[in-house]
């Protein structure tokens, strides 16, 4: 099956990267694997107009949308393996189906790998949370607590004090220098150095932090910046560049999301830092108009 342009992956990029595709009458398939990273969270904020949403009732919208567009079509799969396919490239589904287009868009997105921490997982997107922007004001002034994760937490934390009272859990990390402790202290954010044990709380909802010397630190949010992987091998398979961040790697492109291989653009999460849904929206449409340009113009 030819294709002028495949997008891999339906979440917000791809999404707004194929209905650009589609509204200018090329041949768009959507390749996704239905796993979007913020399926944990009931809401979404920021997004304009969408504040408050359940992000898969966007995502639904938005492919429903799509689908009324004769050019584009949707499949529910994952693409196995990418490659190039003389002028083009070709794309393997894990049924053994395979797809050809003249390019791509990577939008396969990234997964967060969470500390390994009783009780964390199962609250990961309700009250252990990583952006303050997408979900702090709903814990505004209550007990907040950050999980430490590198030396970038000591910076981290002024700014989650803007939402409430801190505390910083170095989890048997070293304390911070003098002049850190100082600007910590001017904002006010208590330091813990004890390991974490285990979160507790009803349900999704977090009352405390248990220590593993026994103690009970009470706080109703955790902030964690959790190390991220690609959801996919794709972008190795292809040789895109990739660059380095302090949270995992994210494919080097160019101010029009074109990757360091000719023909394949990349969108959203695995492709920036920092995240959100209004980002990834905004990327996709980049990487949709300038792939759809380069169809046009070579």
């Amino acid at each position: 099956m030819q294709h002028d342009v495949i997008v891999i992956g339906g979440s917000f990029a791809g999404l707004a990267a194929a209905t650009y595709l589609a509204r200018a009458r090329r041949d768009v398939a959507v390749i996704d694997a239905d796993k979007p990273r913020n399926r944990f969270a009931a809401v979404s904020h920021g997004f304009l107009g969408h504040d408050g949403s359940a992000p898969h009732t966007i995502l639904a919208t938005a492919r429903a949308q799509l689908a009324a567009y004769p050019s584009a079509s949707l499949t529910q799969g994952r693409v196995a393996e990418a490659r190039r396919n003389g002028d083009g490239f070709a794309v393997t589904l894990a049924d053994g189906s395979e797809r050809t287009a003249h390019k791509l868009i990577l939008a396969f997105g990234i997964r967060d790998r969470l500390p390994s921490i009783d009780g964390l997982a199962e609250r990961w997107g309700h009250s252990v949370i990583h952006c303050p922007y997408c979900h702090g004001y709903e814990f505004a002034d209550r007990p907040l607590g950050i999980l430490y994760s590198s030396p970038l937490s000591f910076h981290h934390a002024p700014l989650i004090a803007e939402w409430g009272p801190v505390t910083l859990f170095l989890n048997g990390a070293p304390m911070p220098d003098a002049e850190g402790a100082a600007e910590l202290a001017a904002h006010r954010i208590a330091l813990e150095p004890a390991p974490v044990a285990a979160l507790a709380g009803p349900g999704k909802s977090l009352s405390h932090v248990a220590l593993a010397d026994g103690r009970q630190i009470a706080i109703e949010a955790l902030y964690v910046a959790p190390e991220m992987e690609f959801g996919s091998p794709l972008a190795h398979q292809l040789g895109c560049a990739l660059e380095q961040t302090p949270m995992g790697q994210v494919i080097r492109t160019d101010a029009m999301k074109l990757t360091s291989v000719p023909g394949v653009y990349a969108a959203g999460d695995v492709a920036r830092m920092p995240h959100s849904v209004s980002w990834a929206v905004a990327d996709g449409v980049t990487a949709g108009t300038a792939a759809h340009r380069a169809l046009v113009f070579g």
